[in-house]
């Protein structure tokens, strides 16, 4: 960001550079808003090789995924600078926007994209392997590991339903409880049905081969030869920048269970104060590539519309003090 851009105001500043905030950020300037993007270069899927379910760009690496995005964004005319936002504060009837370098910027209107955080299980070697031999989503990872032997780490009542849905990929999967409660009678009989194998001794940790996972180490010592493990992360939303504007994160609930948080808002991403939208896994913990991408877009054409009708509005009045 340039001295002079420091000083200007902006309709959007958009803060996060991910799909979710790329996508709103060139609706936007599509639609001829003056856009800022402050972006910290931290994305969620980093440590995947690749994104899936994107229609048109299956299997690209997140990183360029990203780039495009930004190239996109500032062929209209959007500004993406590499920085992180320090701080958000009412200002001038819009949103002050401090960056920790010192540099600050005005916004109209604020479409917050932070994403979450993956609180991943407290087990030896998950974190090292996270978004490689460690998965979570059967869409994102299930056919890189189809017809392999594979590992799921239960963490609560869905457990066994997320077993017998890796074992749609692969007739090889055991469900390892961990040490905590087995599967009610139901979930065993259809587990039992599925070929899924049920082992309840604690787990101690990983075992890998060359960088890359190659087994289960539990407390006995025993060895699971494991090509992949399914965990179920806690998704807490970036959502600390928004406090001194007076939003908390509450719970998300997904099939019965709290699995995360999420800034509530509505379908737009509208949140109860105004001026402020939130889009992507800030509001909605389950949201893919495509999908937080597609809300960003949502959010943005609810942020033009707003802006449209304030423009208006501050139109008709100045055509009213002339009059007068």
């Amino acid at each position: 960001m340039t001295t002079r851009e420091r000083h200007e105001r902006y309709d959007v500043v958009v803060v996060g550079g991910g799909s979710a905030g790329l996508a709103g950020a060139l609706a936007l300037s599509r639609a001829r808003r003056r856009v800022l993007v402050v972006d910290a270069g931290e994305p969620r899927n980093a440590p995947a090789g690749h994104v899936h379910n994107v229609l048109g760009r299956e299997g690209t690496p997140p990183g360029e995924l990203l780039a495009t995005g930004r190239r996109e964004v500032a062929g209209y005319g959007g500004t993406v600078v590499d920085g992180r936002v320090a701080a958000l504060a009412r200002a001038d009837g819009g949103f002050r926007v401090d960056l920790g370098d010192g540099r600050a910027a005005h916004a109209r209107r604020l479409l917050v994209a932070t994403g979450l955080t993956d609180e991943l299980p407290d087990v030896p070697g998950v974190a090292e392997q996270w978004g490689r031999g460690v998965v979570f989503c059967p869409y994102c990872h299930g056919w890189e590991v189809r017809d392999r032997p594979v590992a799921v780490l239960a963490a609560g009542p869905q457990a066994a339903v997320q077993a017998l849905i890796w074992r749609q990929l692969t007739d090889d999967v055991v469900l390892l409880t961990d040490g905590g409660p087995a599967p009610d009678p139901d979930q065993r009989a259809l587990l039992d049905a599925r070929g899924v194998r049920v082992v309840g001794e604690r787990v101690a940790g990983l075992d890998v081969a060359g960088g890359a996972l190659a087994g289960v180490r539990l407390a006995d010592g025993t060895v699971l030869p494991r090509h992949a493990m399914v965990v179920a992360p806690r998704f807490r939303a970036n959502a600390g920048l928004l406090a001194p504007l007076g939003v908390e994160p509450v719970d998300q609930v997904v099939h019965g269970a709290v699995r995360g948080t999420r800034v509530p808002a509505d379908p737009t991403g509208r949140t109860d104060v105004p001026g402020l939208w939130v889009a992507g896994n800030l509001a909605d913990v389950t949201l893919q590539v495509m999908a937080a991408a597609a809300h960003g877009v949502a959010a943005a054409a609810a942020i033009n519309v707003d802006l449209v009708l304030e423009d208006a509005g501050l139109a008709a009045a100045a055509v009213r003090r002339e009059a007068s």
